[in-house]
């Protein structure tokens, strides 16, 4: 049989799961793997785990959070032999999962799981640091790792809303960048910056219509909003028009960015939503192409070019 390893979050998802944990043993032997599941007791354990993790292993599944499976990848790239990975979403908003077109119970997307196929990715890095889906920066980003843990247990999505309410009283800071893309250096002054390889973002679906999982590329958004009602549009527009028609906002679509903050940032990147503390002025984006990804088959067809 093959080996599949589990890295479990115990703390994702509100603890719902719990009852159907022993019946995954039962459909990994389904699929024909022996299996063992390792919980994380702290933040990093699951990058420490599949770090170390020996090289005989066929398949690690992070189950937990879209945090859960950032440290799953990111700890993966340190390896010399990487493993073939899958996520099963147990987190407060799953926007990966959902993206992959995983739905139901824990029993049901570990099966739409292993009736899947193994893909290449991309993966970005921002100064060498990986992030899944996005490394994002602005006011309000900060809900997505500053909302209490016992408050998205105890209310899942809603717990953003709670927390993010209070935030609203704080003026709405702008930064002044330089950036590079293809070669091309600009100026500008913008509320928000999105580094994406997602076409779901904070729950809201089909934000980009044309992302590819396995095109060498990312999305980059840079929106200006001079006040919470600009905010609030961009909010409605965002869910209305294509992103790319929204004259606040400047698109690009690209395989190599560099940006400078020419004052001081407020604020940390949230990656893959989690904080990324700011040590430096200056953050180059490039792709990583080594990880292999095993994907439900539902989109795999919407999410990935053709290969031949």
């Amino acid at each position: 049989m093959k080996k599949c390893v589990i890295i479990m979050n115990p703390e994702s998802g509100k603890g719902k799961n719990k009852d159907k944990i022993k019946n995954l043993y039962d459909i990994l032997r389904k699929y024909d793997y022996d299996g063992q599941i390792r919980y994380t007791k702290r933040k990093g354990d699951a990058h420490d785990i599949i770090k170390d993790m020996e090289n005989d292993i066929d398949l690690v599944i992070s189950a937990g959070g879209d945090g859960t499976l950032n440290e799953v990848v990111s700890g993966n790239l340190e390896r010399t032999k990487k493993i073939p990975l899958a996520n099963l979403p147990l987190g407060t908003t799953n926007d990966v999962g959902n993206m992959y077109g995983l739905t139901g119970d824990i029993i049901q997307k570990l099966e739409q799981l292993l009736k899947g196929t193994m893909k290449k990715i991309d993966v970005i890095k921002i100064n060498e640091v990986p992030f899944v889906y996005v490394a994002c920066i602005g006011d309000f980003i900060d809900m997505a790792y500053k909302t209490p843990r016992d408050l998205k247990k105890r209310y899942g999505k809603v717990a953003y809303i709670m927390y993010g309410l209070k935030q609203l009283r704080k003026k709405i800071h702008k930064y002044n960048i330089r950036y590079t893309i293809d070669g091309v250096t600009r100026d500008g002054e913008y509320s928000f910056i999105f580094i994406t390889n997602s076409s779901r973002i904070a729950g809201m679906d089909d934000i980009f219509y044309d992302v590819k999982l396995n095109d060498n590329k990312f999305e980059v958004a840079l929106a200006k909003a001079n006040n919470k009602a600009d905010m609030l549009k961009l909010l409605v527009l965002i869910n209305t028009i294509d992103l790319k028609d929204i004259p606040e906002i400047t698109y690009y679509q690209t395989d190599n960015l560099k940006v400078e903050f020419l004052n001081n940032p407020k604020s940390s990147w949230c990656i893959d939503g989690e904080e990324l503390p700011i040590t430096t002025d200056i953050f180059e984006f490039r792709v990583d192409k080594s990880t292999t990804m095993l994907m439900p088959r539902k989109n795999i067809n919407k999410l990935f070019e053709s290969e031949n």
